[in-house]
């Protein structure tokens, strides 16, 4: 198979990768890059551990293709961390204690950020729609909502 060669901005940073095709950004991100926050559980878009943002929006990185994303800002969850810092999400979640295993937590806490960039102060009911597309298999989503409500408000 013919490869091809682009550029991909993860982070803020422009990456030259050259990958086949029909590669998902999933596997270009972990598996070249290493970024190995978004993880792969249910490999059909249906759980939500691969998620990252897209110009800014949660896509399921399993059912992305790398070449489909050439140019368009990629953010990871190692990505919203800075200078060392966790993202306030990050912070919430911690104190909050909603990262169980923390396979679901990346895209949960990609999921939260871009609803709380999109509607800095959403009721539990719009926080628990925007997160219905992500699937936490240790226990409820008590915490994770809990976490979230915190944010509501601050503008974060």
């Amino acid at each position: 198979m013919k490869k091809c060669f682009m550029t991909l901005i993860v982070n803020g940073e422009a990456y030259e990768v050259t990958t086949a095709p029909n590669r998902t950004l999933l596997e270009v991100l972990r598996d070249d890059l290493h970024f190995t926050g978004a993880k792969e559980s249910c490999g059909e878009g249906a759980c939500g551990s691969c998620t990252v943002l897209i110009d800014g929006r949660p896509t399921r990185s399993c059912l992305t293709l790398a070449v489909a994303v050439e140019g368009k800002a990629i953010t990871t969850i190692e990505g919203l961390a800075q200078g060392g810092e966790l993202h306030p999400v990050q912070e919430a979640f911690v104190a909050h204690h909603a990262i169980q295993c923390g396979f679901c937590s990346p895209g949960m806490i990609l999921t939260a950020y871009a609803l709380l960039k999109e509607n800095p102060r959403p009721t539990e009911e719009e926080i628990r729609r925007a997160l219905s597309g992500n699937t936490c298999r240790c226990t409820g989503y008590a915490k994770i909502v809990e976490a979230v409500r915190s944010l509501a408000g601050e503008g974060r």
